[in-house]
């Protein structure tokens, strides 16, 4: 299997070059579609309309990419389903726990995507998102997450239906059916199948057999379906089914979804207001040069595995849905750095020393060993060398790529202010590390800049300052004025 791509893999300078769909290589820059990304740091090229110049380290949030992923993905569908004749809609949620910050919410929102959460403080976002005109009625809200009789979560989603019909929890065991069942709220529900992980999906080894906290097994489920339908008030109008996270080839995820695609055309003939299959997140998404994964080809048997299990079964192919959330947010976050000093002491390669942390920056280095693109926003005119990143943290996990890793990284001979970015770190990074909070050896967050473009076609800048040495030293208790 080839080693995931994450830079440029020669010695030789970079020519004029397309690494991706959003980074190219001009005159020894590096660009983010049309930005030109080292004139922010530098200077010394035209201004694009930031009208002054950011320090390192630096994080990017590249509004424009959401709106054009979520787009992408609907047309796909639509493409598909008229090859195919699939009746069923196509309903793209963002799933939040990727990025929860207010911006990117606000972008998913205004491209038109339904949004799904996860907990407690969730329902104060959808509030907040709906008073601001940002989540109008038509829009789902679907409530995943544990949300048992008596808990915080449950009485908040109680609260919000009053506020937000459109509300869909989806229930992850009988002992949260409770406070639906008996609400004088006409409530449509949803249930998660015992599905995710790891399993052989070429035996006849039961879906629900997974060690997995997510989800009711299938007897389970049957009997939550039996209560609500027998109830006055609630409906059932989703199956949920995740069956596993990144799950790189379109077969194996189709191959995967069939039993619960059966389950749901099972339970579709005894439950006629059924009508969305929510395959849930972990859709693949960019991260590495060398990613591939045919979201057509994905949908087209999706589709085609729906219209002949249903038809089976003399039941319609259901709405589907997904909550996007790796997808949606992986390509419109960055994060540059400055390479402080080279430091030659034996290793087997040289060390590039950056002025912040891999680790605490992008938490899934170190706890999965991810792999993320770096290249160097200049140089790429100059002579590349093998080398081997390190952060400014006293801890010897704070290295890329990851210790197990077998990719090579190459970046320019020439250090004098050498700039790096990592790429495709918009999914879970941030908020894994903890946003405004005090991290590994108190290095303070970075400032962040947020880039738009309007109809014209130009830029649109927004600065977040990052942390000082106070406002980490208040978080840890400390008595700063």
């Amino acid at each position: 299997m080839p080693h995931p791509i994450i830079g440029w893999e020669h010695e030789s300078p970079v020519p004029n070059h397309t690494f991706n769909d959003f980074l190219s290589s001009r005159d020894g820059c590096l660009f983010f579609e049309d930005l030109d990304l080292i004139q922010m740091l530098l200077g010394g090229r035209e201004d694009q309309g930031l009208g002054r110049l950011m320090t390192s380290p630096l994080e990017i949030v590249y509004l424009p990419m959401i709106r054009q992923k979520i787009a992408t993905l609907n047309d796909i569908f639509a493409s598909v389903a008229a090859e195919t004749g699939y009746a069923g809609h196509f309903h793209y949620a963002y799933a939040s726990k990727a990025n929860t910050s207010e911006e990117v919410v606000r972008e998913a929102l205004n491209a038109g995507a339904h949004y799904e959460m996860s907990s407690q403080v969730d329902t104060d976002i959808v509030m907040m998102m709906q008073n601001a005109g940002r989540l109008q009625p038509d829009r789902m809200v679907i409530a995943n997450g544990f949300k048992p009789a008596g808990s915080g979560y449950a009485r908040s989603l109680l609260r919000l239906k009053a506020n937000h019909d459109n509300l869909i929890p989806v229930l992850e065991d009988l002992v949260e059916l409770a406070p639906f069942i008996d609400s004088d709220q006409h409530f449509e529900l949803g249930l998660r199948l015992k599905c995710y992980g790891h399993r052989n999906h070429n035996t006849k080894t039961p879906i629900d057999s997974g060690n997995s906290r997510f989800g009711m097994p299938i007897d389970d489920l049957w009997q939550a379906a039996d209560i609500i339908a027998a109830a006055s008030a609630p409906t059932l109008k989703l199956l949920h089914a995740m069956i596993g996270s990144q799950i790189t080839g379109e077969h194996d995820f189709v191959s995967a979804l069939k039993p619960a695609i059966d389950l749901y055309a099972r339970l579709r003939q005894r439950h006629s207001q059924l009508s969305i299959f929510d395959y849930g997140g972990g859709i693949p998404a960019p991260m590495t040069l060398n990613f591939h994964f045919d979201y057509h080809e994905f949908f087209r048997q999706l589709m085609t595995a729906f219209i002949e299990i249903c038809g089976r079964y003399d039941v319609p192919a259901p709405d589907i849905m997904g909550e996007m959330g790796r997808y949606t947010t992986t390509e419109h976050g960055a994060h540059f750095f400055k390479v402080l000093t080279v430091k030659n002491n034996g290793s087997t390669l040289p060390w590039y020393v950056i002025d912040g942390s891999i680790m605490t920056s992008f938490p899934d280095v170190w706890a999965l060993g991810e792999h993320f693109i770096v290249l160097p926003l200049n140089h790429l005119d100059k002579p590349f060398q093998r080398v081997q990143l390190g952060g400014l943290t006293c801890d010897s996990d704070d290295v890329y790529p990851p210790k197990t890793s077998v990719s090579p990284l190459f970046l320019p001979v020439e250090t004098r202010d050498l700039y790096i970015g990592f790429f495709c770190v918009g999914a879970y990074q941030e908020m894994l590390g903890g946003v405004r909070g005090s991290k590994h050896c108190m290095l303070p967050e970075a400032s962040e800049l947020v880039i738009d473009r309007n109809s014209d076609g130009q830029y649109q800048f927004r600065t977040i300052p990052g942390q000082t040495s106070n406002d980490v030293l208040r978080n840890l208790g400390y008595p700063v004025g």
